[in-house]
């Protein structure tokens, strides 16, 4: 029976793949907009004017872009050029204490949710392109949130929350449209990975051979989107621009190279230069966009990488240590900066250090830019730092769990750290699971933590290149003052237990509240969670990518809940 379901459900799909007239979309249109939820004229106040709509929001989220590689950040020899990013991120509010989450998934599931991922099952790794899994379907999003205060709501760029179900996908999940790849990484020319094309149009996977390269694609949806607003009549616009750009592979129309060719002899750190060019340029025709279509004035801007990069691919975070993956400074602190007339001009051209997180951008867009009350929904880890950022008052953030992760192999209890810490039984947090939490100016980072180098620009001609104290590989547990030692090189937690101790102990707290977390790599079997983990998954079938040609849903919507 359940095979029955199952064949039909696939045989369904490849009837839609081939029947549906709204299927194919040619690269000099995007097949139409989907009607407007809402299309209202301007409210009227009491007083006869018209009342003003509250502002459009642009979230840019670009793809592993290291700390160091925007201009403003640039050190250690770094060529890299990035001059509309610098100039409207030196004319707004920088977040220069601003963290996101190790990699793709996590960090987007905590900005669509504003709830850290050991409460949404999402806390370990990367949702991958053949898991039957996805956001959980009961997750309230901030497009969701925002759609309730009025706005109109868009998706363009990678999506990476899973797309095994129909109810997985963008429109279903608070956007009125989308244009963009459902997976993690595809080619940025044919949108192919493996065997199948990975971007969609709304619901639908797209047929036609589009070959536009995915930052030049994905700046124009953006333009198209922003023309339709145009005008008083529109609400206010919520545009989510999430590049899959400066992600791996390696690839850039040939002309984006030539400025860097004479300068960085690193191939790959050439093409990543390259692709970061693209990305400042479409950062500079949305802007443009949002002026001559009149919505600039009223509009808030918000930057964010989603984690940090990845030498080996280009991406460098020095003068942090680690990288992509890791839960080091270079994994988790972000490039992130907020721009716009918006900004009350007192804090334009300032620097923010209150702690922020990516979980934060819900109640802060939600509740202090949207003026939206946070009622019915599920308990928020992110916090409200509005005021922190357009009145520059203390952020009311004071700790940041980065995450704890069970189903990542546990590190070994070693000698030192039994003379130090006691039997790893004893600790009221097993500390050989990987985890880490911020609190203060502290950091506790237990088991594996990634990988833990301090990489500088390889085309820097000073030999900068540091790596891990032998003895810090050897420890399940370190501690950093982050304020004073932001590159992790002092381990301090042999000289602070108490503090340890109390960080362990918060660690054990969260742990308690976390949901069981879902294993995206395999089929699944465990305890019940929303249909996600209560019987044995069925991975994306691979014959079904070969038959279609592209990388359609598979699985039936689960049961409302």
């Amino acid at each position: 029976m359940v095979l029955d379901m199952y064949c039909s459900h696939i045989l369904l799909s490849v009837l839609v793949l081939i029947i549906s007239p709204s299927f194919a979309v040619s690269e000099s249109g995007y097949g139409g907009w989907p009607a407007m939820r809402k299309k209202p004229s301007q409210s009227k106040a009491g007083n006869g004017k018209t009342k003003k709509n509250p502002p459009n929001i642009v979230f840019i989220l670009v793809d592993d872009l290291g700390f160091n590689d925007v201009g403003y950040h640039g050190e250690g020899g770094s060529v890299l050029q990035t001059p509309t990013i610098d100039r409207l991120a030196m004319k707004g509010v920088r977040l220069e204490n601003y963290y996101v989450q190790p990699s793709c998934t996590p960090t987007r599931s905590q900005l669509m949710t504003g709830r850290y991922q050991i409460h949404t099952g999402m806390q370990h790794d990367n949702i991958l392109h053949t898991s039957p899994h996805c956001l959980p379907p009961h997750e309230y999003t901030l497009a969701q949130a925002l759609k309730s205060a009025g706005y109109s709501t868009h998706a363009v760029g990678k999506w990476h929350l899973g797309f095994c179900r129909q109810e997985c996908l963008p429109t279903k999940r608070g956007f009125d449209s989308y244009l963009g790849i459902v997976l993690g990484t595809s080619n940025h020319f044919s949108y192919k990975k493996r065997a199948g094309r990975a971007l969609y149009h709304n619901e639908a996977p797209v047929s036609s051979d589009i070959k536009k390269y995915s930052t030049l694609l994905y700046t124009e949806r953006a333009e198209e989107v922003i023309r339709y607003h145009a005008g008083s009549s529109k609400p206010p616009l919520f545009l989510f621009v999430s590049y899959q750009s400066v992600h791996t592979p390696l690839q850039v129309p040939a002309e984006y190279e030539a400025q860097y060719s004479d300068k960085i002899p690193d191939t790959k750190r050439l093409k990543y230069a390259a692709m970061l060019s693209v990305v400042d340029e479409g950062v500079l025709n949305i802007t443009r966009a949002l002026r001559s279509n009149g919505l600039w004035k009223n509009t808030l801007l918000i930057f964010s990488t989603d984690n940090g990069g990845r030498p080996r691919a280009g991406g460098i975070n020095w003068p942090l240590r680690g990288e992509k993956s890791s839960l080091w400074e270079g994994g988790v602190r972000g490039v992130g900066f907020i721009a716009g007339p918006v900004l009350p001009k007192s804090v334009r051209g300032t620097i923010n250090t209150g702690l922020c997180h990516v979980s934060d951008w819900f109640p802060t867009l939600v509740r202090g830019v949207a003026k939206k009350r946070l009622n019915n929904i599920m308990p928020l880890d992110g916090v409200n730092v509005w005021r922190s950022i357009s009145q520059g008052k203390p952020s009311p953030r004071k700790e940041l769990l980065h995450n704890i992760d069970p189903l990542q192999s546990p590190a070994e209890w070693t000698e030192t750290d039994e003379r130090l810490w006691g039997r790893l039984d004893g600790l009221v947090f097993n500390a050989t699971i990987r985890a880490a939490i911020r609190v203060g100016n502290w950091k506790l980072i237990t088991g594996h933590a990634g990988p833990s180098k301090w990489t500088p620009p390889p085309e820097s001609t000073t030999d900068v290149y540091r790596f891990v104290e032998e003895v810090s590989t050897r420890t399940c547990v370190r501690l950093f003052n982050v304020q004073t030692d932001p590159s992790e090189h002092y381990n301090m937690a042999a000289s602070q237990p108490d503090v340890v101790g109390r960080l362990l102990a918060r660690l054990a707290q969260f742990q308690a509240s976390s949901v069981p977390a879902i294993d995206h790599s395999v089929k699944v079997t465990s305890t019940n969670f929303f249909n996600q983990t209560s019987k044995r998954q069925t991975v994306m079938p691979m014959p079904l990518v070969q038959l279609t040609g592209t990388w359609t849903t598979w699985m039936e919507d689960s049961p409302v809940h």
